[in-house]
């Protein structure tokens, strides 16, 4: 594994966040009997980088996960050429649990929205998994270990853009549209989008029931950075060349 210096483990950590936030599925690792089992899950994560699972009582991993909730989630972004092994990923570590809050769960079907036709069986629950720890490959030999904590970011953060996140989706729906256009054509989304969430990582696009995560380019820290970070990146896009096209 590569040695990290200390005063980068910040920037290796956002970028492990982002890599988990942009992740539709993953694979999750559960126990039985002493016997690792993997399966396909399809996390959403929270604001406070909590990672949300809605899982089946009928489905293997949910047994194990009540007699074991000890578990990993491994995620992967894509690959930089031909080799699988130059693709980012992050593996995260730690208990799941159960989450009562509705609103929790509202915030996952809003992130999987295709899932909707059955997120309200009986059968189904939502899981939380906070990481105690995570192992990050940002490409071919290039790895770092991350304490659980770097794994979320500052609560102070959080609340901060929490707090005027209502307003900010419904200014940006309302008189940026352009603009949200323009920076999902950069990540290879097409056509028109609307924000439906915002963290202190990036924020989230949808277009019928696909949604598209865009990263800031940094952290930010409070709301205000985040308007200037959706400023300083859309302005960064039209003089990359990119063309929001014409809304009909």
């Amino acid at each position: 594994m590569n040695e990290t210096e200390p005063d980068s483990i910040h920037q290796i950590a956002w970028r492990a966040r982002c890599l988990l936030r942009a992740a539709r599925a993953g694979t999750l690792a559960t126990l039985t009997d002493g016997q690792a089992f993997a399966s396909l899950v399809t996390p959403a994560v929270a604001p406070d980088g909590t990672v949300l699972m809605l899982l089946s009582g009928l489905a293997a991993h949910t047994r194990h996960l009540h007699a074991q909730p000890r578990c990993a989630l491994m995620v992967a972004g894509a690959a930089e050429n031909l080799n699988p092994q130059t693709a980012p990923r992050l593996t995260i570590t730690g208990v799941a649990e159960k989450e009562p809050d509705p609103a929790l769960r509202r915030f996952w079907v809003a992130h999987h929205p295709y899932a909707a036709l059955y997120a309200d069986f009986t059968d189904f629950s939502l899981w939380r998994l906070v990481a105690e720890a995570g192992h990050y490959v940002g490409g071919f030999a290039r790895a770092a270990v991350i304490a659980g904590a770097d794994l979320r970011p500052p609560e102070a953060a959080v609340a901060s853009v929490a707090q005027a996140a209502s307003d900010m989706i419904g200014d940006c729906n309302t008189d940026h549209r352009d603009a949200l256009t323009l920076l999902a054509r950069g990540q290879g989304g097409s056509g028109d989008w609307l924000m439906i969430g915002v963290d202190p990582d990036g924020f989230d696009l949808m277009q019928d029931d696909s949604v598209l995560r865009v990263a800031f380019d940094r952290p930010v820290a409070d709301a205000a950075d985040v308007r200037a970070a959706l400023v300083r990146m859309a302005a960064a896009a039209r003089l990359s060349g990119w063309e929001a096209p014409e809304r009909r």
